[in-house]
């Protein structure tokens, strides 16, 4: 069977590229922080399967819901049934997998939220490559540092186990490798330190770096900003 033809015109990425242009928002990322009273960025989760990467993103998440922060966590798992689906784990698919979240976390940055991803991103040149499409300060790198005893410990699918006997290809950690963060800005050891106290780990480097208020003040009222900050025909804004 022939394959059927597109009622399309498929463009080259590059040409097509270079015809478009970036349209600035009226609506800015400050405008956004300001009505969120808090700062957004992204919190990179990295480390081995079974680390505890996904529960922390979690449970960080949900404490900055208590904050009345806005959130969204980006699950390695979750992204690879839609976003990345066409994604395999070798080693190219998982920088292309790496680059796309890191595109989509930055959008979401410019939309004001607290992102959260959760992913192994084993490799230091795609975790750079990740800050490097970010703005200064917007990329926060979180690794959860667990001995791999202690992660094929917590490996309830036996997916460490299936690596071992070489079921499973380019496993990281077993049959890929990790390469370890040089300078993370957070290091949290998840292999031994409960997760009340990993959390506020996080919480702490947020407040301290001035992403975020102190719980007892993220309800405070809000101020009018000044009049020269608003734009003609805009409503009145409001900023801490």
């Amino acid at each position: 069977m022939s394959k059927p033809t597109t009622p399309y015109t498929v463009v080259d990425t590059a040409e097509k590229s270079s015809n478009t242009v970036w349209h600035n928002a009226t609506v800015t990322r400050k405008d956004r922080e300001r009505l969120n009273s808090h700062g957004s960025a992204v919190l990179w989760f990295t480390g081995l399967s079974g680390a505890g990467k996904s529960t922390l993103a979690n449970a960080v998440e949900e404490r900055l819901h208590q904050m009345n922060c806005r959130t969204h966590v980006l699950d390695g798992d979750n992204v690879r049934h839609g976003l990345c689906s066409d994604l395999s784990f070798s080693d190219e698919d998982r920088v292309e997998n790496v680059r796309r979240v890191g595109e989509v976390s930055k959008l979401m940055v410019d939309a004001g939220v607290m992102v959260l991803t959760a992913f192994i991103s084993p490799f230091r040149s795609d975790r750079q490559r990740a800050r490097d499409i970010m703005g200064e300060g917007d990329f926060i790198e979180v690794f959860c540092h667990a001995d791999l005893s202690v992660c094929e410990s917590r490996d309830v699918k036996g997916l460490y186990a299936r690596a071992r006997k070489g079921e499973i290809p380019h496993f990281t950690g077993i049959s890929s490798p990790y390469e370890t963060p040089e300078n993370p800005e957070i290091a949290v050891d998840t292999g031994a330190k409960p997760l009340n106290e990993c959390v506020d780990q996080v919480i702490d480097y947020l407040i301290a770096n001035g992403y975020l208020q102190p719980a007892e003040d993220q309800c405070v009222a809000l101020a009018p900003l000044p009049q020269e900050e608003i734009a003609p025909g805009r409503p009145q804004a409001y900023a801490n």
